[in-house]
């Protein structure tokens, strides 16, 4: 199985926070780091220097979308918080389905919450690749 994973963090989180919460997110349905094919985010988030070293550690491409691409996609758990500063209800739920071509069907972790020891949050989301794409 392929994975998609799509990504949020506060600004200027930490790689190693970034991969603690992709790992445990992986773990909780036993995915291997082998298993994803790409990343997503919001296009916001393309100068985040945690994004642009993991896909530079792991050599794997990073799609990003704009806020009213991601508002449009259904997701099991929209935030308020995220609407109001991102212009979106989901940042990592929604861009995971989206780089996926998939829909809430194929969404194996929803939205994963890790806060880091440098005190910043990322969350992972994690949906399976359709597998005519």
């Amino acid at each position: 199985m392929k994975v998609v994973l799509g990504l949020g963090c506060d600004r200027h989180t930490a790689l190693a926070t970034v991969e603690e919460a992709i790992a445990q997110a992986l773990a909780t349905q036993e995915l291997a780091h082998e298993q994803i094919v790409k990343f997503a985010s919001i296009d916001k988030k393309q100068d985040e220097p945690a994004f642009k070293q993991l896909v530079a550690k792991y050599a794997l491409p990073m799609q990003f979308y704009t806020a009213e691409q991601l508002a449009v996609v259904p997701v099991p758990s929209p935030s308020a918080v995220v609407l109001k500063y991102v212009g979106t209800p989901s940042v990592s739920e929604a861009a995971a389905i989206l780089a996926a071509s998939t829909d809430m069907s194929d969404l194996l972790v929803e939205k994963y919450k890790y806060r880091g020891a440098d005190g910043k949050n990322a969350t992972v989301s994690i949906a399976q690749m359709r597998k005519n794409t």
